[in-house]
């Protein structure tokens, strides 16, 4: 389902910036080609520059430079009621004077659509979000939950080619949210919907994407799908904004093709792989995921790297054990243990080997 800029491409950013005070930007030459029937997630900071982009795309702001492409068409001029794009927000939005028949029916009206026709795509929007039977209700009736799914079938409901999602879920409960982030992937793969899902919530981007573009200072960190921006960040910032990371801080001081040996700030040298380093006495931000860190010696992969560390904190979480250490001089290095019959519970003030794979461990930016 991942999309190549090209003929496939629905969505295209062709270099566009946009300014609001006409000196600083808050987009700098964005390039993003989106195929047809993909689920992209523009995860970022507060401030990085996603909700503008997708505020862009919308029409509700307009370029400063270069050209937005829907299509194949440019929008740039295009008004936003007059582009067909369903729109979810976090305040959904609903008329609260109007029952959630007529709200859903409303976006009908405004296309110039016969009454039977209406009420059947009510009906059909409804079903999907398995409301039927909230039609002669009003929006204060409902539950948070339950408004947010009529929001939903309202940016459904004319069925249009592209939705846009603006932090959508990001007022119900972790229970709720969970599991609308289910129904929502679900019915836009069932239904061919392209969508543009903004968010800060890098668990909802993980679970939710086909492709994720993670945003920092109005520029597309690293652009790929789930899996692979969690196993192989390209830069520090993506290792570090997207799950647990631990990081040690060193100088590189061997280089050579797909591997590289960094000397850590106390003196210990480990191997690890040069992902954005390219020279010997380069600084440099080691970063290894914690789940990808053992301290059972029997489950140590033969010629993995091992260092000394000392427990800090032990934390039981019901499904893993959460281990705070000290290594390389760094208080804050974690590891994380299936919760397993065989698993070793570790005591604060124990010595310890930990060790890990040198192609778990990324020689990143410092």
């Amino acid at each position: 389902m991942n999309a190549s800029a090209g003929a496939e491409s629905f969505v295209v950013f062709d270099r566009v910036q946009k300014s609001y005070d006409g000196v600083e930007l808050v987009v700098k030459d964005l390039n993003l080609a989106i195929g047809k029937g993909e689920f992209l997630t523009m995860l970022g900071p507060s401030g990085s520059g996603k909700t503008t982009c997708l505020m862009m795309l919308a029409g509700f702001e307009t370029a400063t430079h270069g050209e937005i492409l829907l299509d194949g068409k440019p929008i740039n001029n295009i008004p936003p009621h007059k582009r067909g794009i369903g729109m979810v927000f976090q305040n959904y939005a609903l008329f609260p004077h109007m029952t959630i028949g007529e709200n859903l029916s409303f976006p009908l009206e405004v296309r110039k659509m016969g009454k039977s026709e209406r009420e059947q795509k009510v009906r059909r929007a409804l079903e999907m979000v398995q409301m039927n039977d909230y039609q002669g209700r009003r929006p204060a009736q409902l539950s948070g939950g339950q408004q947010q799914r009529i929001a939903l079938a309202r940016a459904l409901v004319f069925e249009p080619e592209l939705v846009l999602m603006d932090e959508p879920l990001g007022a119900l409960d972790k229970q709720l949210r969970e599991h609308m982030q289910f129904e929502i992937t679900k019915l836009a793969h069932d239904l061919g919907i392209t969508t543009v899902y903004v968010t800060h919530d890098q668990t909802e981007a993980l679970t939710m994407s086909d492709r994720v573009a993670v945003f920092d200072d109005g520029r597309i960190q690293q652009l790929a799908p789930p899996d692979e921006l969690y196993e192989q960040p390209q830069n520090s910032f993506v290792a570090q904004f997207i799950g647990e990371n631990n990081t040690l801080m060193g100088t590189v001081s061997k280089i050579d093709g797909e591997h590289a040996e960094v000397t850590l700030d106390d003196g210990e040298v480990i191997d690890t792989k040069p992902v954005n380093v390219s020279k010997v006495g380069e600084r440099t931000l080691v970063s290894i995921r914690p789940e990808r860190v053992e301290f059972n010696k029997d489950r140590l992969m033969p010629g993995a790297h091992t260092i000394k560390a000392e427990v800090l904190e032990f934390i039981y979480m019901g499904d893993i054990y959460r281990t705070r250490l000290r290594v390389a001089g760094s208080d804050n290095f974690v590891i994380k243990t299936r919760n397993a019959p065989d698993q070793r519970r570790l005591k604060p003030g124990e010595q310890i080997e930990i060790g890990w794979r040198a192609t778990d461990c990324r020689a990143l930016d410092a």
